[in-house]
C-alpha cells in the first residue's frame, strides 16, 4: 500500500490552523464577534471547533502516514520523540513569559527569550538524527519540569497542561493503537473511554465537595487537576485547567475517530463510496452527540463524551464535503490559500504563540497620554488599525485578519521555497 498525501486534509489543516489564528489573535479582547469565543460553559461555538478538529485530523493522517503497518524498536522510537518534541513545544509557549535572565529587562531581556526561543524551536523542528532527537527531547522536558518544581518563583506557577501538550498524547496513543489493535480493538477502546468518562463525572463524587456534577470548579476533574496540577494551570485564579488530566482521556477519541476514517480512506473502494461512508458516519455522529447532550451536556472545557461525538461528527462532515470537491471532483481552485496553511501547521502553531507575548515586552509612549507607556501590540491596533473603523468590534476582527495576512505571506514564501517544518 501507497503512501498517500490527501489535498483535502491539507485544506481542512489549513482552515483549521487559520481559524484558530484568528480567534486566538483578536485586535481587542474585549470586543470580538461571540462566534469567535468559546462557550462560556456548555455549548459549542465555532472557536470551540478548532482543537478537536485539530485532533481529529491528526487521527486521519495517521494511517495515511503509515500505510505499512511496521512495528519495530524504530517506529516506536519515531512516535514516542515526535509525541515528546509536541509535548515540549506546547509547554514552551507557557515559559517564554517568565524566563528570567541574569536580572536583565526589556528589550535585551526580549532578545535574550528570542535567542532561547529560536535555540529550542530548532532543537525540537530541526532534522537531526534519532539519538540526537531522543537527548534534545528530554533534555528539554527535565529542564521544563525542574523549573516548574524546583521552588524558583519565576516558574512556580508555570502551566504544564496545553494545546500541544495534549496533541502530542494523543498522537502517541492513537499511533500505537493503529500499528498494534486491529479496527474492532480501536472502536470498543473509544466506546470504553467515552462511557468510562461520563460514568466517572456523573456517578463519582467530588471529595470535598459532595455529589457529582458538571459545574464549573466543583466536578471531578476540576478537583484531579487542583490536586495534581496544583500552582500549574491555565490561571492561578482557578481551580482547573480546560487541558486537564482526566479531560485528556476523551480527547483520545476525537483521535480514534479520525484513525477509523482515515482507514476508510485507505480501502480498496472507489472514491465516492468513501466519501459517502465517511458523510454517513459524519452526521451519525452528531445526531449520537446531540442526543447524548441531554444528559452530559456539550461542553469543550470538560470535553464531554457528547462534544467528542458532536465535533468529530462535523469534522467528518466537513472533510467528506472537501474530499468529494477536491480529490474526486478535482476542484482545486480557490484553496490554495488553505493549502498554503495546511502543510506548515506546526510553525505558526509555535511562533503565533510567541510573537504577541514579545510584542507586548515592547514599551513605547502613549501617544494620548506621554506620561504613560503601551506596548507595541496595542501601539499598531490602536494607531495602525483601530481608527480606519467605526465598529471596535469590526475592528478587532481586521486586527486578527490583518495578523493572518502577515502570517498568509510567510507561508507563501515557505512554500514556494518547499520549506516545510515538521517535529
Amino acid at each position: 500500500m501507497t503512501r498517500e498525501r490527501l489535498i483535502s486534509l491539507d485544506v481542512f489543516r489549513g482552515l483549521t490552523i487559520l481559524l484558530m489564528t484568528i480567534v486566538n489573535n483578536p485586535g481587542d479582547w474585549g470586543h470580538v464577534y461571540a462566534p469567535l469565543l468559546h462557550s462560556e460553559w456548555h455549548g459549542c461555538t465555532p472557536t470551540d471547533l478548532v482543537f478537536p478538529f485539530f485532533i481529529f485530523i491528526m487521527g486521519v493522517a495517521v494511517p495515511l502516514a503509515m500505510p505499512t503497518k511496521t512495528w519495530d524498536d524504530t517506529t516506536f522510537n519515531k512516535i514516542l520523540v515526535r509525541s515528546l518534541r509536541m509535548f515540549c513545544l506546547g509547554i514552551f509557549f507557557n515559559y517564554f513569559a517568565k524566563i528570567q535572565l541574569f536580572g536583565l529587562d526589556g528589550i535585551p531581556l526580549l532578545i535574550g527569550r528570542l535567542i532561547i526561543t529560536v535555540a529550542v524551536g530548532y532543537a525540537l523542528m530541526g532534522n537531526f538524527s534519532s539519538k540526537v532527537k531522543n537527548i534534545l527531547a528530554f533534555s528539554i522536558l527535565f529542564i521544563y519540569l525542574f523549573l516548574a518544581y524546583s521552588g524558583i518563583e519565576a516558574y512556580q506557577s508555570v502551566r504544564l497542561p496545553g494545546v500541544l501538550q495534549r496533541i502530542g498524547i494523543v498522537y502517541f496513543v492513537v499511533s500505537l493503537l493503529y500499528l498494534k489493535t486491529s479496527k474492532k480493538t480501536q472502536i470498543i477502546t473509544g466506546v470504553i473511554l467515552l462511557l468510562g468518562y461520563w460514568a466517572i463525572m456523573t456517578l463519582i463524587p467530588v471529595p470535598g465537595i459532595g455529589e457529582a456534577n458538571l459545574e464549573k470548579g466543583t466536578n471531578l476533574a476540576s478537583w484531579l487537576d487542583s490536586v495534581l496540577l496544583k500552582g500549574h494551570m491555565y490561571r492561578e485564579t482557578i481551580t482547573w485547567d480546560p487541558e486537564g488530566i482526566l479531560s485528556t482521556f476523551p480527547s483520545i477519541v476525537n483521535g480514534i475517530i479520525g484513525l477509523l476514517i482515515g482507514q476508510i480512506l485507505q480501502r480498496e473502494i472507489t472514491k465516492t463510496k468513501k466519501a459517502s461512508k465517511i458523510a454517513i458516519a459524519g452526521v451519525a455522529l452528531i445526531i449520537a452527540g446531540l442526543i447524548w447532550n441531554i444528559v452530559f451536556p456539550i461542553n469543550k472545557s470538560l470535553w464531554t463524551s457528547s462534544y467528542v461525538l458532536y465535533t468529530t461528527g462535523l469534522a467528518a462532515t466537513v472533510l467528506s464535503i472537501l474530499y468529494y470537491v477536491i480529490d474526486i471532483a478535482d476542484y482545486k481552485k480557490g484553496f490554495k490559500l488553505f493549502l498554503i496553511w495546511g502543510v506548515n501547521p506546526m510553525i505558526v502553531f509555535f511562533f503565533s504563540q510567541i510573537i504577541p507575548q514579545a510584542l507586548v515586552m515592547v514599551q513605547l509612549k502613549n501617544p494620548e497620554n506621554p506620561e504613560t507607556q503601551i506596548n507595541l501590540l496595542n501601539y499598531l491596533y490602536h494607531f495602525g488599525i483601530a481608527p480606519f473603523f467605526n465598529d471596535p468590534t469590526m475592528a478587532s476582527l481586521a486586527g486578527a485578519l490583518v495578523y493572518v495576512g502577515i502570517w498568509s505571506f510567510i507561508l507563501w514564501t515557505f512554500y514556494k521555497n518547499k520549506l516545510i517544518f515538521k517535529v
